[in-house]
């Protein structure tokens, strides 16, 4: 069984390996300074109950970043094993939650004709998440998605 909730401290080094495992997927995180930086990111995001993990037991499987104030999807990732089991569209769900529901929520992805991205952007159009504006981040040319209330 598969369980979604807020990560803690507790959960960061379980988050690290998944991240460890998908790093290749995300601009940023391609050095040991990236994933240090990351680390310390998504501690401050737990301390601000703003991290979610989905956990098989202990072990980390998936992991989501958001921020309220932004109305954003920061990152989301589940460990390849676990995929096709609904664990993102959970993680996606709970979010939600935590969330403005009148208001807009963004998340960027890799641009169209990206490889790494397909499965991404095929995931956030099924749902609901609307092509929105080109732009970069670390580096690389992303795509807004969002989603309207």
């Amino acid at each position: 069984m598969i369980n979604v909730e807020l990560a803690e401290s507790r959960d960061i080094d379980g988050w690290m390996r998944l991240v460890d495992q998908v790093k290749e997927n995300f601009p940023g995180l391609e050095t040991k300074e990236g994933l240090d930086e990351h680390r310390n990111t998504v501690l401050e995001f737990m301390s601000g109950k703003s991290a979610i993990c989905a956990k098989s037991g202990d072990r980390v499987v998936g992991a989501l970043l958001f921020s309220k104030e932004q109305q954003m999807l920061c990152f989301l990732a589940v460990d390849a094993a676990y995929r096709r089991q609904h664990i993102a569209e959970n993680m996606v769900s709970y979010m939600r939650t935590f969330m403005d529901p009148t208001k807009e929520v963004i998340v960027t992805t890799y641009r169209e004709g990206v490889p790494e991205g397909v499965a991404a952007r095929a995931f956030y159009k099924r749902l609901g998440f609307a092509e929105g504006k080109l732009t970069e981040e670390f580096g690389s040319p992303v795509q807004e998605f969002v989603w309207k209330p």
